[in-house]
């Protein structure tokens, strides 16, 4: 496992010379931030865990900096896997911006093994390193900072107890049948009810376009036959479970351990489906304890942020922290959706770690506000603190509100708006397509290093101009 490509071929000398003049501005010089050796170092680490002794023995597997810099421009371009593998194929500046040169392009699977590798926690101090370079350069000097709150989507449909109902016999049936394919016969013949799930699914979504009361008890008779499909297909998937173990020991093992996992996994989940569902329908509970959103990403929350166009948005709630120059200096994906009033605290803690200072202005919308919290970045010696208050009705408070230097805070918070705009639109941070709560973090952190790498570029090539 090597940091770089020890030896490069004679025909990429020729390759770097005749896109020379091809590249994009900001590449060119994100290309010389790239070349740090502690963003290499931290990649070539994780992946020496793979396997013992990886890192000297075997065969050669892809260098380090090309899996950075090709996961980098994945979510630079919010590409997939495969479009990442045929657009470096096919285009001369990207072979040469990650290093592949001549050599053969990793292909899709191969870069999603190797991603996975680098957990969230390896991606927060890539981020880490990548605003020290910032740092280095002074293109982040940490002497303004502005925090905001959005909501990154996990990869689910739009929730409801009859599709989440429908998605549990799917799967547990789909799960069966593999193994029946697989060893032949387990335990009492198995049987489908896949079909029927899906017509009284079809039957809920038609009835509840009904808003009389005869609507109202067909939708309530479907539910109730729903429930009575799943939970058949759960006692099934039980008594298959449990005839599963003692079928592992004449063989098959690896299909098997790995089918009865995942009935052992997604069992519970439906059974709490089916709970929520009974509470809602028959006993009018709509807070349900343990509600789940999804069957696959159980981490799912529902979270308001007040959108006419979009009241109830599912994922998860994600803080961004700036500085100067459109660099993300911090971020965050909350597991449970806090306040906005109790994160500036930390997010002023985190600064100064970074930083060695406290900023000298802070920025933030009105969720933020709280006294304790002016009074806090005062202590730490902030100077200037513009936070909006729209309930005060203080006099002095109003006229606080109204100075100049306030503000021009506040049209300055408005950038964090567009920042966002950007992640979400140019960087894939309106849902994230990796599964877990690993997976979020990760999609959230490769998404804003991405976004800093570009302005790192950018602002190096304008102070290369002005020289």
């Amino acid at each position: 496992m090597a940091a770089r490509r020890l030896q490069r071929h004679f025909g990429d000398g020729f390759l770097a010379e005749a896109v020379e003049d091809l590249w994009e501005p900001w590449m060119r010089h994100a290309d010389t931030a790239l070349e740090d050796d502690a963003l290499l170092l931290l990649i070539q680490q994780e992946l020496a865990k793979r396997c013992q002794k990886s890192k000297t023995r075997g065969r050669k597997a892809t260098p380090a900096e090309v899996v950075l810099r090709m996961l980098l421009l994945k979510h630079v371009r919010n590409w997939s896997y495969e479009t990442l593998s045929r657009e470096v194929r096919a285009n001369l500046v990207y072979r040469e911006f990650t290093r592949v040169g001549g050599e053969k392009v990793p292909d899709d699977r191969t870069m999603g093994n190797l991603a996975r590798q680098l957990g969230p926690e390896v991606i927060e101090k890539l981020h880490r390193r990548v605003v020290e370079i910032a740092q280095e350069n002074k293109i982040a000097t940490g002497r303004r900072m502005r925090v905001d709150t959005t909501v990154v989507e996990t990869d689910v449909h739009y929730p409801t107890d009859s599709t989440l109902l429908g998605d549990g016999v799917r799967v547990l049936t789909r799960i069966m049948k593999k193994v029946a394919a697989k060893v032949g016969k387990v335990g009492k013949q198995m049987r489908d009810r896949s079909r029927s799930a899906k017509l009284k699914v079809l039957a809920i979504a038609r009835a509840s376009r009904n808003k009389t009361e005869l609507g109202r008890q067909k939708m309530k008779k479907a539910y109730l036959q729903l429930l009575e499909i799943t939970s058949r297909v759960t006692g099934q998937a039980k008594k298959f479970s449990q005839a599963m173990t003692r079928r592992i020991q004449q063989g098959h093992r690896a299909a098997l351990h790995k089918a009865k996992k995942q009935l052992d996994q997604m069992i519970p989940r439906v059974q709490q489906v089916m709970r929520q569902t009974r509470e809602r329908v028959l006993r009018g509970n709509t807070k349900a304890e343990g509600k789940l959103l999804s069957i696959f990403e159980t981490h799912t929350e529902v979270i308001r942020k007040g959108k006419a166009h979009k009241p109830n948005e599912f994922g998860k709630l994600v803080l961004i922290q700036e500085a100067e120059n459109q660099i993300v200096t911090h971020y965050q994906v909350c597991e449970q959706r806090p306040a906005d009033s109790t994160l500036l605290a930390g997010c002023l803690e985190q600064h100064v770690a970074q930083f060695a200072r406290a900023p000298e202005r802070v920025a933030a919308d009105p969720g933020f506000f709280s006294a304790a919290n002016e009074s806090r970045a005062e202590q730490m010696g902030v100077r200037r603190v513009s936070i909006a208050s729209h309930d005060t009705k203080s006099p002095a408070r109003k006229q606080r509100q109204k100075q100049r230097w306030f503000k021009e805070l506040q049209k300055w918070r408005t950038g964090c708006e567009g920042r966002i705009s950007v992640l979400k639109r140019r960087h894939g941070l309106r849902r994230s397509l990796y599964k877990g709560p690993a997976g979020i973090r990760r999609w959230v952190g490769l998404g804003v290093i991405a976004d800093n790498l570009i302005h790192i570029g950018t602002h190096l090539a304008k102070q290369a101009h002005t020289r």
